[in-house]
């Protein structure tokens, strides 16, 4: 028996919801996971009448397409869809059988409405977070659109196709055989990348808001939410729904909520806002800020939108090192999510680059699935905590090496080591590996409000304990502002700080 106890009772109640007849075609061989896969295929037919299984021929061995009786669905799993891809078998399962996906109308008409061939593959490791959402946007996708069709491929179920691929980071999409794209991508963004989204003179018709919010995750949808309970006009445009959240695998420290992942309360965060009266311009890019009688904000695409007043949300990236390699060899040996690539990398050599907590949590997640881990410090000392450092020196496949300065990443078509400068004897070293983690902490994503509004030396701008700028009517929160620490938490308390003072600046003025 392949599903645990737990697993298979949760599986149960959702193949009650099954409406259609399933038939799952199996393609394998003789190795262990065509045997796990027939296992599984087997186990979901017992559990249902609605579904049959029928050995076939697929591109992939071991694969298993999910299809309606007499009509291919163009759904494909190759590998086992278990771990963080379980919701995405579950979903395939219902949608295939006729249940109809919980995305809006337009979304789904722009989906119909696709002319041509579409063939998508994405390659994912079970253990990344940022996978499944892809998974689940291109199968549906498949499911509404005959023209389209999806393939999920474990990377570790097929080493020697990720390796021709020189695949290095997950997800990893491919169409009709192309790269198409690298990383977390939404349903919304695949179908802007394939020129299906709002034109610019669409935006820039809309009349004027009370209140518009940049940047939509903990900050700005606490923010529009606060702003849109008061009754006034509200807009709130974000270059990704659920920002830095969704890039995030644990979070722990959510209070009333014991533990979840970054993408489930993204989407709680989006299903929220979506419960008011906000108009919600999702993969839309803030490019510049004026003032004039109104706001005036300036979005990549062309658009100009109008507000009353502003609350900036913007939040903050990962730093970069900054050094020859790191833009070059990014998604091939460079990565910043240790949870998605790190088994991409198993049973190699790889490097982190950070002392802090976020890299010696990563430099232990690691040590467990590569061959050898190299930590890079620049200070002197280690700054993670006591608890992670006394855990890190008990692996014995970890080097630590501090006071250095990272000088180069290098490598061919992919990375193949890192060279180092000793601090205090100035001594170069290089070290060969197959990956480098970069975990130096943030930087706030402000740069395109340069000379607009105050900003400190680390370009976070700078706000009063409302919430306020330097500029009347324009407030900031979050991960983008000068607050001492960065968490979900305090982002969510200073995005409604500030929409209240937003409130009180529109009553005043």
């Amino acid at each position: 028996m392949l599903l645990e106890a737990d697993v298979k009772a949760q599986l149960n109640e959702y193949l009650k919801l099954l409406e259609g007849d399933i038939l799952l075609k199996v393609s394998a061989g003789d190795d262990s996971v065509s045997k796990d896969m027939l296992a599984l295929v087997d186990e979901l037919a017992s559990m249902s009448s609605k579904i049959s299984v029928r050995q076939a021929e697929l591109e992939r061995t071991p694969s298993f397409s999910v299809n309606r009786i007499g009509e291919e669905t163009g759904v494909t799993f190759a590998g086992i869809p278990l771990g963080h891809e379980f919701t995405s078998l579950v979903l395939a399962l219902l949608q295939v059988s006729g249940r109809a996906p919980k995305v809006d109308q337009s979304v789904i008409d722009q989906i119909k409405n696709m002319d041509g061939e579409y063939h998508f593959e994405t390659y994912v490791s079970l253990s990344c977070h940022n996978c499944p959402d892809v998974v689940q946007a291109l199968n549906m996708m498949s499911v509404l659109n005959p023209g389209i069709t999806h393939t999920m491929i474990d990377g570790a179920a097929f080493k020697e196709e990720v390796e021709s691929k020189n695949v290095m980071a997950v997800p990893a999409v491919y169409l009709d055989g192309e790269f198409f794209s690298g990383g977390r991508i939404s349903l919304e963004e695949t179908l802007a990348k394939l020129g299906t989204g709002p034109d610019a003179a669409e935006l820039s018709n809309k009349d004027p808001y009370d209140v518009l919010v940049v940047g939509g995750g903990p900050a700005g949808a606490s923010a529009a939410i606060y702003a849109a309970r008061k009754g006034i006009r509200t807009g709130i445009v974000a270059e990704r729904f659920g920002g830095q959240v969704l890039d995030t695998m644990s979070i722990e420290n959510f209070i009333s909520v014991k533990s979840t992942e970054g993408p489930k309360l993204a989407a709680s965060l989006e299903e929220h806002v979506k419960e008011y009266n906000i108009d919600i311009m999702n993969l839309q890019r803030a490019k510049n800020l004026e003032k004039n009688d109104l706001f005036e904000l300036e979005l990549e695409n062309g658009a100009v939108l109008k507000s009353k007043s502003v609350i900036v949300s913007t939040g903050a990236r990962w730093r970069n090192v900054g050094v020859p390699g790191e833009q070059e060899f990014k998604n091939k040996g460079v990565a910043y999510c240790p949870h998605c690539d790190g088994p991409l990398f198993e049973g190699k050599d790889v490097a982190v680059i950070g002392g802090g907590n976020s890299g010696i949590e990563a430099a232990i997640d690691l040590a467990g699935i590569v061959n050898h881990v190299t930590v890079l410090e620049f200070m002197p000392e280690l700054k993670a905590d006591e608890v992670l450092q006394k855990r890190l020196y008990s692996l014995p496949n970890v080097t630590v090496v501090k006071n250095v300065q990272t000088k180069e990443i290098t490598g061919t078509d992919s990375v193949n080591g890192i060279t180092y400068i000793d601090r205090e004897t100035e001594e170069e070293h290089h070290v060969e590996l197959a990956g480098v983690f970069v975990q130096i902490g943030l930087v706030p994503n402000t740069d395109w409000l340069d000379g607009f509004v105050e900003r400190n030396r680390m370009g976070e701008i700078m706000v009063d304990k409302s919430g306020a700028t330097t500029v009347p009517g324009l407030f900031a929160a979050g991960d983008c502002t000068d607050g001492p620490y960065n968490q979900i938490i305090i982002s969510m308390g200073s995005g409604a700080n500030a929409s209240l003072a937003a409130f009180d600046y529109l009553i005043r003025n």
